[in-house]
């Protein structure tokens, strides 16, 4: 060993030494329990971020730890590459996005590496390569031929500077990311997934991911949004029929008034030749420009005008005014609600502001409340009033009875409702997978063969916005020929989402080098479910979603077996510096490169697993991070100091308690990563273990002893998954040829774990005033007696009574005095 700690040089030397002999390749026929352990994949921005070291660096002590316990491990990498960065890159600075995205891939698998992170990269895969994204077309034609693949015509956000459809996360403020520009809504034709025909099993599964955390379930249980309810018919004065959803069909005779989305598409008719229209035309316009959020958001005012139209309420025949609403959306339901000012806060609220006619239907008791008396909408359950026949029934029967009654008219029917939409693939930019469909005059709408796959994005783009995607302005790409025909036919030149790319990356992972399929089935089922998924809780609802729903259409068209795809999540928290995340705008960040350039990678992967459970925010200290090279540092003297040392020591009551202190650390440390993920605490343990080494050799006068020997190799082994490469510098000091990341985890010694004596806490009156060491054999009184022997506990109660003696064994002793 050299004199001092070199962690740059160390590391160095062994990152090459594991790349030489290919350390972490997966074997998928090796004869061991096999154990699949995933981070997010990256999106390849450029360099790495602390949150990247925080993620990463949980998952390597997992899977390093799994290796050593007997699994075989999968431990992959790869990159989420298609999005729209890369076009921003492309407008600004003329770099074409696959270059732009390749030499982002380049720094960070570089960075990656500098960390010593135990990834198998013959298995890497990099979304926006042809060899990936042929597989996404492929699976997108699995859809399309199950019918979960749809085009039809919605709202998206739009961006009238950039001309450009934009996603929901591009639009920050209502704002274009890009230019700031105000977005409004714009119908367009778009490609969807038919992910709510899969909404009950999302849901009903969740209570299969009993490794997820309950906040996760429950955000996906709520975006999925199942309730029970009735849909009901009301017919308009233009003839037409319009279908209203409600949960609460008991409160339908309180109905005074409809409200539809200012867009809705008979909006126009209703308004035609009225003298609202003009009015109705300018405010549906004014909500194009907001969002969604802005419109129905919790902050936001409810605004609505009159059409000038009416209803009929199929329940009593009552003709009710037909308005348009803010806080209705055209492709929620049906885009139009029914008004309860009476029964629910909102249109309480709603016809306050614009004195509309309220009835009170429920009542506690069933005695008749007046409208005027109302300060608040009534929820609560109760009895029918102002209700026709079914005055004084109580309203929960009345729900079936009302919608039974309106079923036998046709006016009405039960159904379950869900919040979850379908999902909206289409992004009409180029950097991304394109979606494989031509439109032909003869045939009309026909999918790319398989043998034709994969349908690749061309090099040479314009990338000057045009309102459209820049794929329609290379016309070697848009013109090809009929599939069916033969006779001319256009590519369809939107491209699917990114989240579509990482909606099965983890199934890849299982095959990659696969040629003929995105992966075998028999691959799939080795690894699949992942044993542990590691990310951001933002990811909790869309990408989670996606992929369990993606999971669930391939299994049923028979190529996988899982039912589910993640058996456990772990959600990391942020990295936070001065109480922030930490970001370029804010001037906080730091760079994890001129960390690993100061102290070293070991010391910036101790530093994140030490400093807060994997969980919890974490709050960047630097005077912490010096602190964990110290103690890096401290660990390589005293291995030092341990091959210098002589054999002799072996004191048996020392050995007896090093033997302790070195198996609990062992089990609390097995522990902690096994079950808990309290690496933190981990970490505290080698901590101790590394002092009472110390404090061993000191007392043996620089002599080694069988405990000593013992605790030492401990310490090395339960370093290697958080410091892999010190690690491995000890380990090969110590003697060893092979790879201590190849070592069988130490199984700790049951009879070590047996303690002859205890401190425990002396109290009095409930004031910690002593502490004596006992015989973990003697009973309660004995430990008493033994306390009340002491010669300062004597000093301390003199002159007193002792009232009360309270033990609680191998911890205190309280004496109650007066």
């Amino acid at each position: 060993m050299k004199e001092q700690y070199l962690a740059a040089e160390i590391e160095q030397k062994w990152q090459e030494r594991w790349a030489a002999s290919d350390l972490y390749q997966t074997n998928d026929a090796a004869d061991k329990p096999s154990y699949y352990c995933l981070e997010m994949f990256p999106y390849p921005s450029g360099n790495l971020h602390m949150g990247h070291v925080r993620n990463y660096s949980i998952g390597d002590v997992v899977a390093r730890f799994k290796t050593m316990r007997g699994y075989n491990v999968l431990h992959p990498m790869g990159w989420d590459a298609f999005g729209l960065p890369a076009e921003n890159a492309a407008i600004k600075h003329g770099v074409a996005p696959a270059r732009w995205t390749k030499e982002n891939i380049a720094t960070m698998k570089r960075q990656f590496k500098q960390l010593g992170l135990s990834f198998d990269w013959d298995r890497e895969v990099t979304t926006c390569l042809p060899d990936y994204y042929r597989w996404t077309q492929w699976l997108f034609l699995q859809f399309y031929q199950a019918g979960l693949a749809y085009k039809k015509e919605g709202r998206v956000n739009w961006c009238p500077s950039c001309q450009t459809v934009l996603a929901n996360e591009q639009v920050v403020d209502g704002a274009c990311e890009r230019c700031g520009t105000e977005v409004h809504k714009k119908a367009l034709e778009q490609w969807y997934f038919r992910i709510t025909d899969y909404a009950d099993r999302l849901l009903a599964d969740l209570r299969l991911l009993d490794g997820w955390p309950k906040k996760v379930r429950t955000m996906q249980e709520n975006w999925i949004g199942r309730s029970e309810g009735a849909m009901i018919t009301f017919k308009l004065e233009t003839g037409d029929d319009i279908e209203v959803y409600t949960t609460r069909p008991d409160t339908l005779f309180g109905a005074t008034y409809l409200v539809f989305a200012p867009e809705h598409q008979l909006v126009e008719k209703l308004i035609a030749g009225k003298p609202e229209a003009e009015a109705v035309r300018a405010f549906a316009d004014r909500m194009s420009h907001l969002t969604d959020l802005e419109r129905t958001g919790d902050t936001a005012e409810k605004e609505g005008l009159p059409t000038g139209a009416y209803a009929i309420n199929p329940i009593n025949g009552a003709k009710i005014p037909v308005w348009v609403g803010n806080y209705v959306i055209a492709d929620y339901g049906t885009g139009a609600v029914m008004g309860v000012p009476s029964g629910d806060q909102r249109d309480f609220l709603f016809a306050k502001k614009y004195d509309l006619p309220m009835i009170p239907v429920v009542s506690a008791t069933g005695e008749d409340v007046q409208a005027a008396d109302m300060t608040e909408a009534y929820v609560e359950p109760g009895k029918l009033i102002n209700s026709g026949a079914y005055t004084g029934m109580d309203n929960v029967a009345a729900m079936e009875a009302i919608v039974e009654a309106l079923g036998q008219k046709g006016a009405g029917r039960k159904t379950v409702n869900y919040r979850l939409r379908d999902w909206l693939i289409s992004r009409q930019r180029f950097w991304g997978a394109p979606i494989p469909i031509v439109y032909c005059d003869h045939c009309g709408t026909v999918a790319v063969p398989e043998d034709q796959l994969p349908v690749r994005l061309p090099e040479d783009v314009d990338f000057k916005p045009t309102g459209e995607s820049p794929l329609n302005d290379a016309p070697d790409f848009v013109h090809t020929t009929c599939p069916k025909c033969g006779g001319p036919a256009r590519r369809e030149t939107d491209t699917m989402d990114t989240f579509v790319c990482s909606s099965w990356y983890f199934m890849r992972y299982t095959d990659a080098q696969n040629t003929t399929l995105p992966f075998a089935k028999d691959k799939a089922d080795k690894w699949l479910p992942v044993d542990q998924y590691i990310g951001g809780v933002e990811h909790a609802i869309l990408h989670l979603l996606y992929a369990r729903f993606f999971t669930k259409v391939l299994k049923d068209r028979g190529l996988v077996s899982a039912e589910e795809p993640f058996k456990n999540l772990l959600t990391q928290g942020m990295v936070l510096k001065d109480g922030a995340k930490m970001s370029k705008s804010k001037g906080n960040i730091v760079s994890p490169e001129d960390i690993m350039r100061t102290y070293g990678a070991d010391t910036a992967r101790l530093f994140i697993l030490f400093a807060a459970p994997p969980e919890r925010d974490l709050e960047w200290n630097d005077s912490a991070v010096e602190g964990c090279y110290r103690f890096l540092g401290r660990v390589y003297r005293f291995v030092q100091r341990y091959l210098a040392a002589s054999e002799g020591g072996g004191d048996p009551a020392r050995e007896k308690e090093l033997r302790y202190l070195a198996h609990t650390s062992l089990a609390r440390i097995t522990e902690d990563i096994d079950q808990r993920f309290n690496f933190n605490t981990a970490v505290s343990a080698i901590m101790e273990l590394v002092n009472g080494l110390y404090a061993a050799m000191d007392a043996y006068d620089d002599k080694r002893s069988p405990a000593i020997d013992e605790a030492t190799d401990i310490l090395v082994h339960v370093l290697a998954p958080f410091v892999p490469h010190l690690a491995e510098e000890l380990w090969a000091a110590l003697g060893h040829e092979a790879s201590v990341h190849l070592e069988t985890w130490p199984q700790y010694d049951e009879s070590a774990l047996v303690q002859d004596e205890v401190e425990m806490v002396v109290q009095i009156n409930g004031k910690v005033r002593e502490h004596i060491t006992v015989d973990v054999a003697l009973s309660r009184e004995e430990v008493a007696e033994q306390a009340l022997a002491d010669e300062r506990v004597q000093a301390l109660i003199a002159g007193k009574t002792v009232r009360k003696t309270i033990v609680v064994p191998k911890k205190l002793i309280n004496f109650v005095v007066g």
